[in-house]
This record gives structure tokens, C-alpha cells and sequence, in this order.
């Protein structure tokens, strides 16, 4: 995913900061507690439209 940028000057990580570093790893979806998002309902669902319809706004543009 990401990756640590180390510019000149700067310190070097603490252990501490390296141990909290190593916690925010990249999980899979199975690691991942969702329990606390709550389900949507069918009315919130039935709002969606696909992004490229939403974009797709008619601008006046004055020349």
C-alpha cells in the first residue's frame, strides 16, 4: 500500500514508532471487524447511481 518517506534532516523512527507503524498494516477484508457499520436500508440502496451518471451535470460555462 504505502510506503514511509524519510527526508534529509530528520530524525530517525523511535521503537515505539516503528511497533505503531507495524500495526497499521494492510489487512484482508476477513480481519476486518465491520460489526459496527450499520446495514443500509432498501431505500438508501435504491438512491445509488453509478458515478458516471452523477458526473455527468450539465455546466453552463459563459466565454
Amino acid at each position: 500500500m504505502g510506503s514511509i518517506r524519510v527526508y534529509k534532516g530528520m530524525p530517525p523512527l523511535t521503537e515505539e514508532q516503528i511497533r505503531r507503524l507495524d500495526e497499521n498494516k494492510p489487512k484482508s477484508d476477513d480481519e476486518i471487524d465491520f460489526s459496527d457499520i450499520p446495514r443500509m436500508t432498501k431505500e438508501e440502496l435504491a438512491k445509488f447511481k453509478p458515478a458516471r451518471l452523477r458526473l455527468k451535470e450539465s455546466k453552463n460555462i459563459a466565454s
